[in-house]
């Protein structure tokens, strides 16, 4: 049997960065994602959660039945978020107003997963799964472009930190911030709180740039 493709494997440059930031050109992807307000201890956020899950292992599991054309065996990747408070237009991110925050949620899928599979597999989960709520659910593609990012080692309200590496890093290299609506701060959830300690958590920090000089 092959190998099961594991995208933090695969695809270091995304999932794995260093701790000195870097840039990198992230290319189109899809994603199941769940969008809602809220601190990310709240209830809201934890069903997002679990309704994600619900229809990555759905979809994983499919090849139990009849799997979609072009099924690969492969790992389910991990948890994103992207997050904003305020003015949706301006994308920033106010780390002490948790309770404004918003936030999309998300999983990356297989390049064979579809619009048509994302139904199927919803329709499994309401068959199957009815406790879990995944009507929020959708399905949609993601070209995030040119970004800096950053591992971040620690809790997650340790974060600032590693946030102002990201800041040197895009002034010294001509580069400024790009969010917005369309793109956002950026976070991938590489460690299970539930299962490490605070200190030992891995988070990706990304932030979309553009060049200084296209502004003008």
């Amino acid at each position: 049997m092959a190998d099961k493709l594991d995208y933090k494997k695969e695809y270091k440059d995304l999932y794995m960065p260093g701790k000195t930031p870097m840039r990198i050109l992230v290319p189109q992807m899809h994603f199941i994602a769940v969008d809602g307000q809220g601190a990310p201890e709240g209830e809201e956020y934890q069903a997002a959660i679990s309704a994600l899950y619900a229809l990555s292992f759905t979809i994983k599991m499919s090849k139990m039945g009849t799997p979609p054309p072009g099924y690969f065996e492969y790992v389910v990747p991990p948890l994103e978020g992207l997050w904003w408070s305020g003015d949706p237009a301006e994308g920033r991110l106010e780390m002490d107003c948790r309770a404004d925050w918003h936030w999309t949620a998300m999983i990356r899928q297989p390049e064979f997963v579809t619009p048509e599979v994302f139904s199927w597999a919803a329709e499994e989960c309401r068959r199957k799964k009815p406790e879990i709520s995944i009507e929020r659910a959708r399905f949609f593609t993601y070209a995030e472009g040119e970004c800096v990012q950053v591992m971040h080692m620690g809790p997650y309200s340790a974060e600032e930190a590693s946030m102002e590496k990201l800041a040197a890093f895009m002034e010294q290299n001509g580069l400024r911030g790009d969010l917005g609506t369309r793109r956002r701060h950026h976070e991938i959830y590489l460690s299970d709180p539930r299962r490490t300690a605070p200190e030992r958590l891995k988070t990706v920090l990304r932030t979309p740039v553009r060049e200084k000089l296209q502004l003008f």
